[in-house]
């Protein structure tokens, strides 16, 4: 299945994707939230379509939130690929780098990015990000794909005289306001044959920065379920993003490029759909 949430902001409502139609749910499950993975939603929502195929179907003009409701945290992993790690002049971790986006970040796939009131390097940041199907805690490695959901696109923007020159701690140029645009859509696992093997990329304003493939990832899926689990216990619905591959703005030689006001940044995730973001100047 490939779940969306859709409707005003605030007010999105649970649907799913067919083919290339959308179809409210909402007469079937409240909301695509913790409770929902929890209590089976994504087993119970497949029979139910099985046995009830009309739905009401949803104009493709109608905006798209996140696909999953607001979770209990988004937790993203720093330099995970060597090539970036390489770009910004870092170590290969030799263990996952752990850090938060507030969720409050979280947004819709095409909602405008918000760059931060004395912004001056916003930045980019396509990523594979999935989404925990139950709790989770002390999880084997050789089990953890069972405590996975799904798998969604993912804009990790960031704020990099925020992250880097602020005292140190990443957070603060990782949650402002529209830093997480996820979706379209869920895909569930059984909708991607090879998670360990898309395509991704981004572009600003039409000139591709980002171009690699999860091929590159230092630390695959089922290791990071494993490792975060050792640290704090996952609840379904939980976001984890998995990193960026090069071509982020605070790479390029010799001058960084970062986002202004009527940029526009577009990525995709083969399989995964694609999202657009427009950039506009912070109003009080």
């Amino acid at each position: 299945m490939k779940l969306i949430r859709f409707g005003e902001i605030g007010k999105e409502k649970p649907g799913v994707l067919i083919g290339e139609k959308r179809y409210d749910v909402s007469s079937i499950v409240t909301d695509f939230n913790e409770s929902f993975f929890e209590e089976n939603g994504l087993e119970k929502l497949e029979k139910a379509l099985e046995s009830n195929p009309s739905l009401p179907e949803v104009d493709a003009s109608v905006r798209l939130g996140s696909p999953v409701a607001r979770p209990s945290k988004i937790i993203c992993i720093g330099l995970n690929y060597i090539d970036h790690c390489k770009e910004t002049n870092a170590p290969i971790p030799t263990e996952p780098i752990i850090f938060f986006k507030s969720t409050t970040s979280l947004c819709g796939p095409n909602d405008d990015l918000i760059i931060p009131k004395n912004s001056e390097k916003t930045d980019w940041e396509v990523e594979l990000a999935f989404v925990v199907g139950k709790k989770a805690s002390y999880v084997e490695e050789a089990e953890a794909l069972d405590y996975v959901a799904g798998y969604a696109l993912l804009n990790d923007y960031s704020e990099r005289a925020f992250q880097l020159e602020r005292g140190g701690q990443w957070a603060k140029g990782k949650g402002s306001d529209t830093f997480a645009p996820l979706g379209p859509f869920l895909a569930t696992k059984d909708e991607i044959e090879d998670v360990d093997n898309l395509k991704m990329w981004l572009t600003v304003n039409g000139k591709k920065y980002q171009d690699s493939n999860t091929l590159n990832l230092v630390f695959k899926i089922p290791y990071l379920v494993h490792y975060l689990s050792q640290f704090m216990t996952l609840l379904p619905g939980d976001i984890i993003s998995t990193g960026t591959p090069p071509g982020v703005g605070l790479g390029i030689k010799p001058d960084p490029i970062y986002i202004k006001a009527g940029d526009v940044v577009e990525l995709g995730i083969e399989g995964l759909g694609t999202s657009k973001q427009k950039a506009v100047a912070y109003q009080k």
